[in-house]
């Protein structure tokens, strides 16, 4: 009789307990914002130990920062499956033109869904036009359902790549006034001068990657609805050959390493400052870290959360 009523308390008391993994109450973070600059390499980046490239995130951003060393895109080398892993959580090699979609849903569309959200607080911008197909997902449960709302090159899916500075300009325009809860950038350079053999225009995008990383933290900072309450990823969709690889860093693709070591930068309330990591994490992880920040469950999801991210566990 004992065993029995014991046995009844404990089914009573966990269907009254909050599930701890997926309360968002936990942590400060109320936005998470993801900024993806495409294609650069490690070599020119946190890999360089002088890191001329990008001295804002190197010199003013690390400090309250988690920088990942080791982390990878471990799936499909090329645009869309990178960000396609970042955004579902599973490793997929898809039509890179845009013309297929992602099997699985993404954080936006679980978060829709389970916050009882409409699409206004939850954005894809971006400057590759290709980039839309992310807001949607093969599957018959989700498919055309809980999308998030977007902002993708000229017009969207089909209409061209637009300009990084005229992406940032819809970004801070949307952060203004729709107050979003999660975001997804991605910024075409370096990748697109990279595919032009361009090396100059190449370095110069980092730099303005850079450039522009810093300036979304600042007004992060400076907004009353997103300071001490939003965490930002910034992070890779892929690298690049390395030199003496196929012709180096003009294009990528394959398992090479140049390919697959990529960048994570981690800045939030609830994360540990000034640290970094050698932990091997890969783009899967971001999308189960962000479901795991925002208080609900990503079931399709294949990554792992960061917990070592956090700064208390």
């Amino acid at each position: 009789m004992v065993r029995i009523a014991f046995s009844f308390g404990l089914l009573i008391l966990l269907a009254f307990s909050p599930t701890p993994h997926f309360k968002a109450s936990h942590f400060k973070t109320k936005h998470v914002i993801v900024l993806v600059i495409d294609g650069p390499r490690y070599t020119e980046t946190w890999g360089d130990s002088a890191r001329r490239y990008i001295p804002n995130m190197a010199q003013k951003m690390l400090p309250q920062a988690v920088l990942y060393d080791n982390f990878r895109n471990s799936g499909y080398t090329y645009t869309l499956a990178g960000h396609t892993a970042i955004c579902t959580g599973v490793e997929q090699g898809l039509n890179n033109f845009g013309l297929e979609m992602p099997e699985k849903p993404s954080f936006f569309q679980y978060y829709i869904k389970l916050k009882e959200h409409d699409a206004s607080k939850s954005w894809i911008i971006t400057s590759k036009d290709k980039l839309e197909m992310l807001a949607n997902c093969k599957d018959s449960v989700w498919k055309e359902k809980y999308k998030p709302s977007t902002d993708c090159g000229k017009k969207g899916l089909g209409s061209g790549y637009r300009g990084d500075s005229l992406t940032m300009v819809r970004v801070f325009e949307v952060l203004t006034k729709e107050q979003p809860n999660l975001m997804l950038i991605n910024l075409k350079e370096p990748d697109a001068s990279g595919h032009a053999n361009n090396w100059v225009g190449y370095i110069e995008g980092i730099q303005s990657g850079d450039k522009y990383v810093y300036q979304l933290w600042q007004a992060i900072q400076n907004d009353s609805n997103y300071a001490n309450a939003t965490a930002l990823f910034v992070t890779s969709d892929h690298g690049r050959h390395l030199d003496g690889i196929k012709n180096g860093f003009v294009n990528h693709g394959d398992e090479c390493e140049g390919c697959r070591h990529i960048n994570l930068l981690a800045l939030g309330p609830d994360f540990k400052k000034n640290v970094t990591l050698d932990v091997q994490r890969n783009q899967k992880d971001i999308a189960a870290t962000i479901a795991y920040l925002m208080g609900f469950e990503m079931t399709t999801s294949k990554g792992e959360v960061m917990h070592e991210l956090f700064e208390k566990p």
